[in-house]
């Protein structure tokens, strides 16, 4: 595959030059003079924010690429975290690629006859380094339980492991990501929204990437971290939409949803994410960065969602929404429920997800509502027989 380069262009960030207006010759000077001059880079000590920020801060001195700079990296794609939906979309365009995958989870499968597989416990050191090993780029795609506590006690020490195996490896690492970071945002997210959470998991979430940001800073690890809406697609059997809206339309029973109907949110399609994790794998000009997943640009509602579905499944469109005191009884005796209490700020106010800095650099797009609906309703008959 040809490499092509574009000439950079900068972001839009004070500390992207030297204080005397000459630039910096590559990506590492520029981070590491980011680092040392911005304001935030004294520690709060009351809370871990200024420190996270500061990290998030740098990173959005390096310069981004205009175009491309593609490499076709021939050597071993490691995914971390087998199985789940994400993996397999990556894994299926990797294929595509004809490039090598290893696939590693506790019990992984093959999502082609020429997969590698691994089995490996990411809490083990020993183990997560032997998975490494050999690998040209590596993919964390791994979810854990979704429970606060196991998220505080296990995540940073899986965030560890992967660092340290990369950089005793050499291996450049993807990391995919969510955006619970970010907490409740007034506007679109962006790249260079803050971290600021509002609940728990949000403050795991924060502080794993911040490890990894804190690692680039000291040129342990190259690596990029790759942010996704809440998505739904084929195969994305945990999803919200997957049980409050798919299962039930093919059951030809009304949609559910929680919070309020009528408030924006983006959603990420599946097969967006793992297309375009694997381009970013083998992007040079990518690493260094955090990238938002391609989400359609266009504002829609949840309730639009639903009718948009409605529509795609020949249904008339009906809704039920949930009322939010409703959610503490049920998490009595359902432990996801009683979970997602704290997350519900995504689901009762605006969330939008703004991914234009991908479409400009790399030139890759979402798709569009109404065809991946589409998609997904067809995977679920096919799934039925």
């Amino acid at each position: 595959m040809p490499r092509t380069r574009a000439a950079p262009i900068r972001l839009p960030c004070s500390w992207a030059a030297r204080k005397d207006g000459t630039s910096c010759q590559s990506k590492f000077d520029i981070f590491k003079n980011a680092y040392q001059k911005c304001r935030y880079r004294e520690l709060c000590g009351r809370c871990l924010s200024h420190t996270m920020n500061t990290l998030h801060h740098t990173e959005h001195a390096m310069t981004a690429p205009q175009g491309p700079i593609v490499d076709t990296m021939p050597g071993l794609h490691t995914v971390l975290g087998a199985n789940g939906v994400i993996a397999r979309e990556l894994s299926l365009e990797l294929g595509r690629k004809g490039l090598p995958v290893r696939q590693v989870s506790r019990h992984p499968r093959a999502v082609k006859p020429t997969d590698q597989l691994l089995a490996a416990d990411l809490l083990d050191a020993k183990a997560v380094s032997g998975a490494v090993a050999g690998s040209d780029v590596v993919y964390l795609v791994a979810g854990l339980p979704y429970d606060t506590t196991t998220w505080e006690v296990q995540w940073p020490v899986l965030m560890r492991h992967v660092i340290d195996a990369c950089a005793r490896h050499g291996a450049r690492l993807v990391f995919f990501d969510n955006v619970y970071a970010y907490g409740w945002v007034k506007g679109a997210m962006t790249e260079e929204t803050p971290f600021n959470p509002c609940s728990r998991k949000g403050e795991v979430r924060a502080a794993v990437a911040s490890q990894l940001l804190n690692a680039m800073a000291k040129g342990g690890v190259n690596a990029l971290i790759a942010r996704s809406a809440d998505f739904y697609g084929p195969g994305a059997v945990n999803s919200f939409l997957r049980v409050a809206l798919f299962d039930r339309l093919r059951a030809g029973k009304a949609p559910q949803w929680i919070g309020n109907p009528r408030a924006l949110h983006s959603f990420t399609y599946t097969p967006d994410a793992g297309r375009v994790l694997a381009l970013l794998g083998q992007t040079e000009s990518a690493y260094g960065q955090t990238w938002h997943l391609p989400t359609c640009k266009e504002d829609i509602t949840g309730e639009g969602f639903v009718r948009l579905a409605c529509e795609q499944a020949r249904q008339t469109f009906r809704l039920q929404v949930l009322p939010n005191w409703l959610l503490k009884p049920l998490g009595w005796v359902a432990p996801p429920i009683r979970e997602n209490i704290e997350m519900m700020y995504q689901l009762q106010f605006d969330y939008r997800f703004d991914s234009s800095k991908i479409a400009r650099a790399l030139g890759v797009m979402a798709t569009a509502y109404p065809k991946g609906i589409d998609a997904t309703l067809a995977a679920q008959l096919v799934s039925d027989h």
